[in-house]
């Protein structure tokens, strides 16, 4: 029996050790469910999982056909009774029980399916959701088979997995660009001072894109593509070369397949308008900002992360328009997965002192 006890004690703090010298990692997890693609922290293991967060599934039977990278590849190519949908738009949820089921899906992959207990989740959400939105995502979390769930601010997790102490009591600015929303902060002594979350980020440059290639060259084309040009040759700042890319879609005129050559100086100037909203908000922060806290920005700068934060010239952007040095993560994809799995260690910290 005492052997017994031991080895839930050995559980509790996070490591169980079993059978024959094999051992199983803790099930903490770190969750960034983000609306673009849903990235997994296993504590001790890193990020072992980033896909996609886009789920198929077919209308008559109402069966999920594919999840993740699998799914994002029907996008588009779909026959009428399969749909291949984003459970999240703009930071939260917007279809419950499909997001239940990826979430399931995931921890699931993550951890496998035979563990000895329910694993202890933390999730981050956008700073500004509602309560009601945050309870949304918690329930989904339980349901997906958590036993404890925290919820985390985004601009707090990007800040922990950039590699920032926010403990200290010096301002830090975070800019964190994600797929559906772009999340602002200064943060001090591990809290937010002044914040903003506004629904303009990675999804929209692909938005602008479409919409600029269908009014200047008279071509429909998808989302796919549109991320395609913005990943390879999308920049929002004057650059010294200029890139090109052939793009195929469908001629408007016609209705017949066209390809069409985009410079990296069309997406600049179809992109203009998004990101300059995006800089507005870092702006507006700004003069919300106590001097004290100002002044350390000033000598520190500002930090980028989210996958939007690698569109080419938006460094060079933010600096230009604010003045202040701007920097990117050093991965900026995977901070605020890194920084919700560090949140969790810090809370198991926590629980065994």
């Amino acid at each position: 029996m005492s052997a017994y006890l031991h080895r839930c004690a050995l559980h509790e703090r996070g490591c169980l050790f079993y059978g024959k010298g094999k051992a199983m990692i803790s099930t903490d997890i770190g969750i960034d469910l983000g609306t673009a693609s849903i990235l997994v922290y296993v504590r001790g293991k890193g990020v072992v999982l980033k896909e996609p967060s886009v789920v198929a599934f077919d209308r008559d039977t109402n069966k999920i056909k594919a999840i993740g990278e699998e799914a994002r590849l029907m996008l588009g190519r779909t026959p009428g009774n399969i749909v291949a949908v984003r459970p999240l738009r703009q930071g939260v949820i917007s279809d419950y029980t499909v997001t239940e089921k990826m979430l399931k899906h995931f921890i699931q992959k993550a951890i496998g399916k035979k563990t000895f207990r329910k694993p202890r989740i933390s999730v981050c959400v956008p700073s500004g959701v509602t309560e009601v939105e945050k309870k949304a995502v918690e329930d989904a979390t339980y349901q997906a088979g958590a036993r404890e769930v925290a919820i985390i601010e985004e601009p707090i997790a990007a800040a922990i997995g950039a590699g920032i102490d926010i403990s200290r009591p010096c301002g830090n600015m975070i800019v964190d660009i994600g797929g559906g929303t772009t999340d602002i902060a200064v943060i001090s002594l591990g809290g937010t001072v002044v914040s903003t979350s506004i629904k303009i980020a990675g999804d929209d440059f692909d938005e602008a894109i479409v919409r600029f290639m269908r009014k200047k060259h008279n071509l429909l084309i998808g989302e796919r593509t549109a991320e395609d040009i913005k990943i390879k040759i999308g920049s929002c700042f004057p650059r010294p070369e200029v890139d090109t890319l052939d793009v195929r879609g469908r001629n408007l005129v016609t209705g017949l397949p066209k390809t069409v050559t985009v410079t990296s100086e069309e997406t600049e100037e179809a992109l203009k308008e998004t990101t300059l909203q995006i800089v507005e908000a870092v702006h507006g922060v700004l003069e919300k900002t106590p001097p004290e806290l100002a002044a350390d920005i000033a000598d520190r700068g500002i930090v980028l992360t989210g996958g939007g934060s690698l569109l080419r010239g938006l460094e060079e952007l933010i600096e230009d328009k604010t003045g202040i040095n701007t920097m990117t993560a050093e991965d900026p994809m995977t901070a605020v997965a890194i920084g919700t799995g560090k949140y969790v260690e810090f809370l198991s910290g926590d629980r065994s002192e």
